[in-house]
């Protein structure tokens, strides 16, 4: 995780094939699954969230280097460190 914000454009450019300027979250977890940065960018210049957890995984449905579209919801649970591959949606 020591990609600073021209090397995750980089990523989202050549990798993800992705408009890094699309004002959309690209979200990357490491190998061991206990640190996430989200890149994202706004009006004035691109924005960098991270994240360590002290104990435990991030946890998602993707393997490693997948591209994959999250919804909010699903994106805040995994920050929270919730295994999403347990969860049941019911459709009221």
């Amino acid at each position: 995780m020591r990609k600073s914000y021209n090397a995750l454009v980089a990523l989202v450019k050549n990798t993800l094939e992705e408009d890094p300027l699309s004002r959309q979250l690209f979200v990357f977890i490491n190998r061991r699954r206990n640190q996430c940065k989200v890149l994202y960018f706004e009006r004035s210049g691109y924005c960098i969230w991270s994240k360590r957890l002290e104990q435990g995984q991030f946890h998602s449905h993707a393997g490693p280097a997948v591209k994959q579209l999250l919804a909010l919801t699903d994106l805040k649970l995994i920050i929270d460190g919730i295994d999403t591959r347990s969860i049941r949606y019911h459709v009221w």
